[in-house]
């Protein structure tokens, strides 16, 4: 095993509910990079909401945000890689979102320039920024800031019946090599480009940034967006809570971010 590379989701990975990276695996992030083997982001987060994570893991390397809508490099700015969604077909998700089956259940969230923006804050805004640490922009309709561009759609709601029914309406809509759709968790639904997925980002930064390959890679992470990067990995590892499906396809399963599984890993794979 020739691991050169250590890819991290955020939310629910190393970032439990305290939202602080541990002690623990911390110390265990700064003892792999002892070892040479480099650190990096992926994850559904905003780029500069994730800043402070990339900062606490000491990481160099360019950062994959958006689920892999983003690929940017903190320290020079360098934006590697950058796909909107298709401004027609983002204009039709808005519209699904708010017909009358939807809209008064859901919370919608678009990011223009890596600023959010949303219809009013809410409740539901005020949790998400108070974790995510990011200002949002209440503009009313949300049209013309997606006529000029979206990195992002993201649907929100508690209701886990119509999150599976919006996803269902929606994939039955589009096909995969129109829009991009998964779950960072059960209440969001998140929209992106097609080729925006950790997965294919992660791909990116390995081998056309860093010139490695896939088998010298390891990927960590908890939920539906971890998919393509936990298969994409040489080594993939599930979180202790993620869901069965995610857990099935990846090559070991270590505890939840509550329990430090993201130390645990390194302890039993990469530090000896």
């Amino acid at each position: 095993m020739d691991i050169r590379l250590l890819v991290l989701d955020i939310d629910g990975t190393i970032a439990p509910r305290s939202n602080q990276v541990s002690e623990r695996v911390q110390a265990c992030l700064q003892r792999v990079q002892k070892q040479g083997i480099r650190v990096a982001l992926a994850t559904g987060r905003m780029f500069h909401s994730a800043l402070p994570f990339h900062q606490a893991i000491n990481s160099d390397l360019p950062m994959v945000a958006y689920n892999g809508a983003w690929v940017k490099d903190p320290f020079s700015g360098t934006l590697h890689r950058e796909f909107s969604l298709p401004t027609a077909i983002a204009l039709e998700v808005l519209d699904h979102f708010e017909s009358p089956l939807f809209k008064e259940h859901l919370e919608v969230h678009c990011y223009y320039e890596d600023r959010l923006y949303v219809r009013e804050i809410t409740s539901e805004t005020q949790r998400y920024v108070n974790r995510s640490g990011v200002k949002p922009h209440p503009v009313g309709d949300l049209r013309p800031i997606i006529e000029k561009s979206t990195i992002k759609l993201l649907a929100i709601s508690s209701n886990q019946t119509m999150m599976q029914t919006l996803r269902q309406s929606l994939g039955d809509r589009y096909s995969p090599d129109q829009v991009y759709f998964t779950q960072s968790t059960e209440s969001y639904l998140e929209v992106t480009h097609p080729q925006s997925n950790k997965g294919l980002a992660t791909q990116y930064l390995v081998e056309e940034l860093l010139g490695l390959t896939a088998q010298q890679v390891m990927a960590i992470g908890d939920n539906f967006n971890d998919r393509e990067l936990l298969t994409y990995a040489g080594i993939g590892i599930a979180m202790g809570d993620a869901p069965d499906e995610i857990q099935s396809l990846a090559d070991w399963v270590t505890a939840d971010a509550e329990a430090d599984g993201v130390a645990i890993a390194l302890e039993k794979f990469l530090l000896y």
